[in-house]
């Protein structure tokens, strides 16, 4: 717990217990640091999640007591496939036993904002987006997942969910929305008010992590050592593009790995996915597709980027604003949560066409007035993302 943040033991919450509901741990996101910072806040607080990958988390909420649903006792290779777990989500979910809590808060992406909850439970969800899948990226999720012989079904499926949906976003007592354009969603699509409290960031915009020194990383046969200083996968201190990103389709790295084989300009991937093998063997030469790192390999990566690439349209997009926290500036799509993060001009560039050419015109427009990118000036714009203003403002719901 921050020592700057409002005091818990208030009169309202010192006798409260309290749960926290997460819709998978799977995998890490920025969802999931959501969720750690609020496990911080709440440490006794117990996560309900449907499905728990301990070897997927690595090493994430090991020392906090996960509850899992009824979908855990499935076999590995379908919890491993969990798409095809569609239909049970809804019951899964609904399935939970919290009538021991006062207060209930969900971290929601699509599932756990459907908890039920006794009437004198206070439920307060967090929507990191409403369920993207069954709404406006309907039509794109079935070309994705195909069609075939199931294509009605699939169809009716998600009518099901959309119809779900809507009816679990009246459950909870309060909504907060972690951007402006979440909270747009949320007013279309469930028809309820929200606040928003953007999420923490973590991390200095002043030195990296570990400091001067460098660090090992072992993934995919590609190492930087203390032999190899200043040198990230075979590139140059301030000389590569980075993308911290899931690989998966609606991320959009694959238009930014085409738009750089074609520029032939140096870019770093960072992350995991379906797309990893896909995106590793169209790249060129000047593109390397490096995985999962940790933390401290990350925020090396950072520090020591020329600009971040951010190609999706996100509700929020925290990587930009962790990669803003080291005056690193940021080229994005023009569209959902970077338009509340990017100022551009100031702390980088906007393109306003998820293809590669319009792609690469905005870099091209980055590389020409690149000198008038100020680092102290990006990091004092990440303030409003930081821990302490999560905290408060997320606390004043509950007292």
């Amino acid at each position: 717990m921050n020592e700057s943040q409002p005091n818990l033991e208030s009169e309202y919450l010192k006798d409260k217990k309290v749960a926290l509901v997460h819709d998978f741990l799977v995998c890490q996101g920025g969802a999931e640091k959501v969720l750690a910072e609020l496990s911080e806040m709440f440490p006794q607080a117990p996560i309900y999640t449907l499905l728990y990958d301990k070897e997927a988390m690595r090493g994430m909420f090991s020392d906090k007591d996960i509850r899992t649903s009824f979908l855990q006792n499935f076999p590995r290779f379908l919890r491993k496939r969990y798409r095809f777990l569609l239909p049970f989500f809804p019951v899964a979910i609904e399935a939970f036993d919290l009538r021991d809590f006062d207060i209930v808060i969900s971290s929601s992406g699509a599932w756990s904002k459907g908890i039920v909850t006794r009437l004198n439970t206070r439920h307060i969800a967090y929507i990191h987006s409403p369920m993207r899948y069954v709404w406006d990226y309907n039509e794109h999720y079935l070309k994705e997942i195909g069609g075939g012989r199931l294509g009605l079904f699939k169809r009716m499926m998600l009518s099901y969910l959309r119809v779900w949906d809507r009816e679990a976003a009246d459950r909870p007592d309060v909504l907060i929305a972690n951007s402006s354009y979440t909270q747009s969603r949320i007013a279309k699509y469930y028809r309820r008010e929200s606040t928003v409290v953007y999420p923490p960031v973590t991390g200095s915009g002043q030195q990296s992590v570990i400091g001067e020194e460098q660090f090992a990383i072992t993934n995919d046969h590609n190492m930087i050592t203390d032999d190899a200083k200043g040198d990230f996968f075979g590139f140059g201190s301030k000389e590569y593009f980075l993308i911290v990103s899931r690989l998966t389709p609606n991320k959009k790295v694959e238009l930014a790995v085409e738009a750089f084989n074609k520029l032939g300009l140096p870019l770093i991937v960072v992350g995991d996915g379906k797309q990893k093998q896909r995106l590793g063997r169209i790249a060129k030469h000047n593109i390397k597709v490096v995985g999962w790192q940790d933390d401290a390999a990350v925020a090396t990566l950072y520090e020591h980027a020329r600009a971040l690439v951010f190609p999706a349209e996100d509700d929020f997009g925290m990587v930009m604003v962790e990669a803003m926290r080291y005056g690193v500036p940021v080229i994005a799509y023009a569209d959902g949560g970077a338009l509340e993060i990017v100022q551009e001009g100031v702390t980088g560039e906007f393109f306003r066409a998820q293809t590669p050419e319009i792609m690469a015109d905005g870099v091209r427009r980055f590389l020409e007035s690149k000198a008038q990118y100020d680092a102290d000036v990006i990091i004092k714009t990440t303030e409003r993302f930081s821990r302490e203003k999560f905290e408060k403002d997320f606390l004043k719901f509950l007292s």
